[in-house]
Formats: C-alpha cells, structure tokens, sequence
C-alpha cells in the first residue's frame, strides 16, 4: 500500500523533500561547533571537577598557550608581556617578573628556574586565552610576535583545528564527489543516475545536519567527518535499490511496475543493513566520553534519515525524472561478473590458512598498539607544528600541572611544594608558598598577588613541568603529583590541566573502548541472529568482519606508529557497522540459491552476482576514508580517514575470500543451526 502511495505521489514526495532540505540547510547555520575536547568529559572526571573548583575561586584560568620571543632584553620580554595582555581574548600572563624580582641581576637567582622562562636572550611567556576566543586572539598574537618568533599549546592546537575543519571539509567533498560519481557511473548504465544516488544521499545528509539546531552544537569530530561517513556508509542503500530497478527493467516491465518490485525486493537487505549499521553507532552514544556519544547521535541519526530517503525520496525522484535516465543510458562499462565465483573459491583454503594465521597475531598486536589522547603530532608543514618543535628545541618541552589544596597551612603548603619540586620532570612549583615570604602577613601584600594564589577556600600551585602533555612520563607525573597531594589534603586536593585532561581522557575511553565494542557485536549479533533465524551466521559474519578490524588495527603496532585514540575508538565501531553490509548481502543471495543448489553451486552464483555491489560499496567507503587522510591536517581526522579507508579494503577482502570459504566449510553446521533452512539436498 505504502509502495503504491510513494509511486502514484511521487510529485509531492520530492517536493516535500525539497522544502524539508531548504529548511535544514537554513537550520544548519544556527548550530555551533565545539572544538574544545574537555566540554566531552563526564562532569565526574577529576580534572573537570577541579576545574570546576577553579572558576568559582580564581578569576585567572590555566595557562594554554605559550609564546616564544627571539633575542629580547628583559625589558623587552617585558613589554611583549604588557602588550600580549593587551589581546582581546588573553585573560593571564605569566612570566619570569612572577616568580622573582627582575630588578635584582639574574647571576643572584637559581639558574634552572630562570631557564623555564628566560634562556641565551629568549623569553618564554605564559598565556592563558579563553575559550571561544582562540581563534582571533591567536591571529592577534601571530600579528604582534611576526613569522621569527613561535606561539604552541592547546588554545593554539583548537584554533588550527577549527580553521581546519571548515577548509578542509569542502576541499574533501570536492575531491570525494567526482570520485564516487565516477565509481557510480562505472556501475549504471545512464550518466544521470548518479546524480540521483547522491541526491537522495544528499538530501538526507543535509536535513541531518539542520536537525542538530535541537542539540544546539556539535564537536568538531562530528562536523569532520559525520556527514562524509553517513554518505560513505548508505549509499549502498540507494546502490541496492536502483540495482534491482535496473534488473526489473530488463525484464520488460514498466518503470513504475518495475520500481514496485524492486522496492519491495530490495527492503529486507537495506532494512538489515541499516538497522546493523543503527545499532552500532548507538553503541558510540555508550560512551562516557561524549565526542563518542556525539558522534554516534548524528551518526544514528543519519542512518535513519539515509533509510527513508532511500525508500521513500530516491523511488519518487527516479520515476518523477526517469525520462533523463532513458535519455542518457550508454552501455556497460564493466564486464560481466560470470564465472569470477569459480575463481575465487579457488582460493578458498589458502584465504582460510592465511586469515586464522593472521587472527590470533593481530588480535594480541591491535590492544597492544600505542595511542595519543590529544590532538595528536601536527604535521611539520603547518606553522603550529612549526611552533612547537622550535619552542620545544629552545626550552625543552613546558607543561602546567595545576593542583589547588585547602589554604588553612602555609607550612603544609610550601612542604608539599618542595616535595613535588624534588619529582623528575619539575621545573619549578609556582604558589603563595613559594613566592612569598611565608613570615609577611597576607595584609601587608598587593591584592594582585594573594589573588593569583589564594581565594577564600583555596591556594592555588601551579608546578611547571617538562615532560610533555601526554605519554607514559607525563601521565606518571600526574598519578605522582597526584598521590602527593593526596597524601598531605586527601580528597580535598583537586589537579587540572591539559595532561591532567588527557590523563582523565585516557583512563575513561580506555574503559568505553572495552564496553563500547563488546555492545557493538552484541547488538550486530542479535540483529543478525533475528534476521537470518540462524545461530551459527551471526558468528560467521561477525568472525570474518571483526578479523577485518583486528588486522586493520594492528597495523599501526608494527609499523611502530601512534594512534589518536579517539580515532581507533571510532572506527573500531565504524568499521564493524558499516562493512558487515557487505557480508549480509552476499550471506542473503547465498541463503536464497542453497535452497534451489548444493553449497558450491550456490556460493559460485552468488559471489557472481553481488561481487559487483560489493566492490562498488567497499571502493566508495574506502575512497571517503584515504581522502580523509589524505585532505586532513588534523591529525584525528585524518587518522579516522586512513583507518577508515584501509578498514574498508581489508573487510571486502575477507568477505570476497575468507567468508565464502567459511561458510563451504561450515555448510552442515549452517544448516543445523538455522531455523527452516530449506537447505536443497542432493538425492542419493
């Protein structure tokens, strides 16, 4: 009934489309993109509970930027401090004159100290620029220090991401959608009709993208890469359904007679591979860590409206400008599948041998791999990668630790400071202990100073380190820092900072990465179980996908590489959701032939007929991925993209290869194992 209403009103549905898509594109404009990743951790986290702690006690935050100035006098070091202050958006600036009296000469002070912040005629000042403002204030200070001198930190690390972000989305679609027309052309036999895929694809993406205004924001990771993996990942949708349209065709039947069969045929394999697709990106919205939960909303969101554009728009719109197709039919440009089934089960046992070889390996390599929790290393073309080796080359690398400890002990205080000093890795311990002179009474001194340290609660310490944001050393320094602080205040001393951050970060999606792709296989698995009626079929479908996924990120542990975490986590649920159509569709078409033919006969038939969709799907999800990495500066995105693309080849190899040969062999246990079969058994 439903079919016969979207055929017979098919003027109405693309223009209700249309007007639907015009409001969303309008809508889209209103929703921000948070480029900041501690706003994602839960409000239970540590750090954001100090943070917290700090903003109602201190009107000065944690320093995020630093700003190196070549041969300058002190004087001089000086006046950049007062006019870097002077920068819409720079609420604090730290420097030397903060922890000594530089009017005494600097031979009379400790050495190791001044070195955090003057050093062979260069000063190293720190900034402290509020959020939303990053942007501006460092196209500021980029205009005030000039091309010579260097600016890095986190303030820096999220205005190179946001300025990335916009660029490089537009640069991606416009090197992506040539491709995928081009893939699109290979496989139709009108010039046309690819324009209808990516308009129904489009459509959807777009009224996705207007119906975040009811979140009101998004992070920056969704804004990456969302719209460019909902189209990657349900085109196949419309791939299946203008597939079958095109078979209907050839048998003679009228296009609207045609579109009617081939919707009703093809809605079980896109209702499947939606709804697998659906559960594993709600797997993501899991996670405490809510980028992952951002993420998997829009992603959820996007397959729901990719289902019904599909099934709805894309039938209308083809039948309402079939004329065009009829218009610019050419012939086919690839040859006939026929006989590429025998031919691939030749390499039936070898593929089995290979991938069980590989499994066990690539599993224990793939939870062994290294990961960054940050932004990750920004390539060394970029001025902020630039920036921050020259800054890290003149004074090594530079770090805050914030803790703050109840004020009601000043001895207690400063025998903490001396004590965190004595930690590898301490550059110095900055706090009202330290910088004053415990015996003068808090009337006596400038507000100015009592202020940067102490509030009505707490005293604030600011220990300066060199081991970097993120790592084995810099999260040690933290759980050091940590205990120490502990063991004077209890749970009444709070820690922030960007490795504080990371460190909370590391300990909570290491913690999703666990219950997140546990819940991705059990929900896959139950939908596969309910649609195939079969025990054993989930298994063996889950089994050649997540091989897939295990050899895809291993990968990095022997090449010795880094992984942005946030990216592995992503795309070990992405891959998974996304690829599993592959197998379902070449599980269905073998299912429906083993009722009429022995197993090899069928499996030879069915890889013959669907190999081609299946290249077609796994040669557009993998040009999305590469072109990620490749148009990307931003090091998550771009590792989501490699992965992404690499994940895509690696699952259309096991499905072509592995799970043919899987389920020949495990024919009978199919058998056993699925209700009602109807399995075809040869007469003896």
């Amino acid at each position: 009934m439903l079919i016969q209403k979207i055929i017979q009103y098919k003027r109405s549905v693309v223009w209700s489309f249309a007007a639907l898509t015009i409001i969303a594109v309008i809508a889209q404009f209103f929703v921000s993109v948070n480029y900041n990743m501690v706003d994602y951790l839960p409000d239970e986290a540590p750090s954001v509970i100090g943070l917290e702690e700090m903003e109602s006690e201190f009107t000065a935050s944690i320093p995020n930027t630093n700003v190196l100035i070549k041969d300058v006098s002190v004087q001089e070091a000086l006046n950049y401090k007062e006019r870097l202050a002077n920068i819409e958006g720079v609420t604090d600036v730290t420097w030397l004159d903060d922890v000594m009296d530089v009017r005494i000469p600097l031979e009379m002070a400790d050495v190791s100290m001044i070195e955090s912040y003057y050093k062979d005629g260069h000063a190293l000042l720190s900034l402290t620029i509020e959020s939303e403002a990053e942007v501006a204030a460092t196209d500021s200070i980029y205009q005030l220090i000039g091309e010579e001198n260097a600016v890095s930190g986190e303030a820096v690390n999220t205005a190179t991401s946001q300025n990335m972000t916009s660029s490089e989305t537009i640069y991606a679609a416009a090197l992506l959608v040539p491709i995928i027309i081009i893939i699109l052309v290979v496989s139709t036999k009108s010039w046309v009709e690819p324009i209808f895929f990516l308009t129904a694809i489009g459509v959807s993406i777009l009224i996705n993208l207007g119906t975040n205004i009811f979140l009101g924001e998004v992070s920056y990771v969704t804004q990456s890469v969302a719209p460019i993996l909902q189209l990657a990942v349900s085109l196949d949708y419309a791939v299946f359904l203008l597939h079958k349209f095109s078979d209907e065709l050839k048998l003679g039947k009228k296009p609207e007679d045609a579109m009617a069969v081939a919707m009703k045929a093809s809605f079980p394999v896109i209702f499947v591979s939606a709804l697998t697709t659906f559960f594993g990106f709600m797997s993501l919205m899991l996670m405490d860590f809510g980028v992952g939960a951002d993420l998997g909303l829009n992603l959820v969101k996007g397959i729901v409206f990719s289902f019904i554009s599909v099934v709805v728009f894309l039938p209308a719109l083809t039948l309402y400008g079939y004329k065009w197709i009829e218009k610019t039919e050419h012939r086919n440009l690839i040859p006939s599948f026929e006989g590429v089934g025998a031919k691939i089960l030749k390499w039936r046992i070898p593929a089995l041998v290979i991938v069980f070889l590989l499994l066990v390996p690539s599993f224990l390599a793939q939870s062994s791999t290294s990961f960054t929790y940050g932004l990750g290393e920004l390539p060394e073309d970029t001025r902020s990668g630039q920036d921050i080796r020259e800054i890290e080359e003149t004074f090594g690398q530079s770090t805050p630790i914030v803790l703050l400890v109840p004020n009601d002990d000043i001895a207690k205080e400063e025998q903490l400071a001396v004590e965190i000093e004595q930690l590898p890795h301490v550059d110095s311990v900055m706090s009202y202990a330290t910088a004053v002179d415990p015996a003068i009474p808090i009337d006596y001194l400038d507000e100015s100073i009592v202020s940067e340290f102490q509030s009505e609660n707490y005293s604030r310490m600011i220990v300066i380190t060199n081991a970097g944001v993120e790592g084995d050393i810099p999260f040690q320094l933290v759980e050091q820092t940590r205990e120490l602080a502990s063991s004077y205040y209890g749970d009444q001393a709070h820690s922030l900072g960007e490795s504080v951050t990371l460190y909370d970060m590391k300990d909570i999606v290491s913690k999703d990465n666990q219950f997140v792709n546990i819940m991705t296989v059990i929900t896959i698995a139950t939908v596969l179980l309910i649609t195939f009626r079969s025990v054993s079929i989930p298994i063996i479908l889950l089994l050649t996908i997540q091989a897939a996924v295990w050899i895809n990120l291993s990968i990095p542990y022997y090449t010795n590489d880094s992984l942005v975490f946030v990216g592995y986590l992503i795309v070990s649920t992405v891959q998974l959701a996304a690829t599993i159509d592959y197998g379902i569709l070449l599980m269905e078409t073998y299912k429906h032939h083993r009722e009429n033919m022995p197993a090899f006969e069928a499996m030879k038939k069915a890889l013959d007929e669907k190999l081609f969709s299946i290249i077609i799907s796994a040669a557009i999800l993998s040009s999305v991925g590469f072109i990620l990495w490749f148009t990307s500066s931003n090091p998550t995105v771009s590792s989501i993209g490699l992965l992404l693309g690499r994940g895509a080849a690696l699952a259309f190899i096991l499905v072509t290869f592995f799970l043919p040969a899987l389920l020949l062999i495990g024919d009978k246990l199919v058998k056993k194992t699925t209700l009602k079969s109807n399995f075809y058994e040869e007469e003896k």
